[in-house]
């Protein structure tokens, strides 16, 4: 699995969150607790799910639960997204 280049970054945290704001609480949930099939991503599964896989779920989505991919995001996005993600 990848590591994240931007772990721990205070930049790529605060970007992330933007980013999250405006790919991810659409589904999750401006709570992060999600809603229909989108999981609560506070929860101790995504808060301790590698972050290269993270990387690859937003990377190919996982469609047959309704999560699409952002490969179209460039990688360092996603790869802050995941950094926000892992700091909440």
């Amino acid at each position: 699995m990848r590591a994240n280049p931007y772990a721990e970054e205070a930049s790529a945290v605060q970007a992330g969150g933007k980013l999250v704001a405006r790919y991810c609480l659409p589904c999750h949930r401006a709570g992060r607790a999600g809603k229909w099939r989108a999981p609560d991503l506070r929860s101790p599964v995504v808060q301790k799910t590698p972050p290269g896989e993270l990387f690859w779920i937003l990377r190919n989505g996982m469609l047959r639960h309704g999560m699409p991919s952002w490969s179209h995001l460039p990688e360092e996005q996603r790869w802050q997204i995941v950094t926000w993600l892992q700091t909440r």
